[in-house]
């Protein structure tokens, strides 16, 4: 195992979907109205965040200089900062073209909300749920360069930033465990939750992570082969019918018409 490389890699990171299984009467939801049947968690990494960051602002410049785009009102939410979901198609086709020109490298875990696996495996409890996605996410990169800076998309009030830390510590034992290394001394992490308007590098997940859930919950490709050379390893997680093919990479891309079905209320 080589030791880290010097210097600093910057994570961006946000979820797609919810990890919520029921209702308030313990019903469960999930693929009804407004619950997600997969709970997406992606990242991307690179050396240069500032780069990326300029980019944006300068696209965003231009978009909101021109008249085209007056009298929208989506762009009340866009002059704060893209978001896949709300902006209008104009200005989500310009970020993907920008998307695609940028310098990064993007991870995903897909989690099927199944019930017999989130009751068996997390307690039924979805805070365990998210968190083991945090920690798998994160258990085969922190090893890689001596300082690693992580930004997770703060929600509202929600206060995640101690959970997070506690999730990447996991991730960073599990890997020692694993390889029978001891990179505690030699790797060393900060944790920041930010909002995507106050860190741009967020909103480049957030569009990333709308295409893969496109891809799988509408089985529609055109915005994930858009950006498909950025991602270097999306992992389905529990797609066993596909088991070990379910791991999609460069040498193995990724196709909605690989996966098994994602079922509306699976258990």
């Amino acid at each position: 195992m080589q030791d880290p490389v010097k210097g600093t890699n910057y994570y961006f990171v946000d979820e797609s979907g919810d990890p919520v299984f029921y209702n308030r009467d313990g019903v469960l939801i999930v693929g009804s109205e407004g619950c997600s049947p997969i709970l997406i968690m992606g990242l991307i990494e690179t050396l240069t965040p500032e780069a990326l960051r300029k980019e944006l602002a300068s696209l965003r410049e231009e978009i909101l200089s021109d008249p085209y785009f007056s009298g929208i009102p989506s762009m009340e939410k866009t002059k704060l900062a893209f978001h896949a979901k709300d902006d209008c198609p104009e200005v989500r086709h310009a970020v993907f073209k920008k998307l695609k020109e940028l310098k990064y490298k993007a991870q995903f875990l897909v989690a099927r909300k199944i019930e017999r696996v989130f009751q068996q495996t997390f307690d039924g409890k979805p805070a365990k749920f998210y968190d083991h996605l945090v920690t798998k996410l994160f258990q085969d990169v922190l090893h890689r360069f001596e300082i690693n800076k992580i930004y997770f998309a703060k929600r509202g009030s929600k206060k995640r930033q101690k959970p997070m830390e506690t999730a990447i510590i996991n991730a960073i034992k599990n890997f020692e465990e694993k390889w029978g290394a001891d990179f505690s001394e030699k790797v060393h992490f900060n944790v920041s939750a930010q909002t995507p308007s106050g860190e741009p590098c967020l909103q480049i997940v957030d569009y990333m992570n709308w295409a893969v859930y496109r891809a799988f919950v509408k089985q529609e490709m055109r915005f994930y082969k858009v950006v498909e050379d950025k991602v270097s390893l999306l992992v389905d997680l529990y797609d066993q019918e596909n088991y070990p093919k379910n791991w999609y990479s460069r040498k193995n891309p990724f196709d909605c018409k690989k996966i098994s079905p994602i079922l509306a209320r699976p258990r």
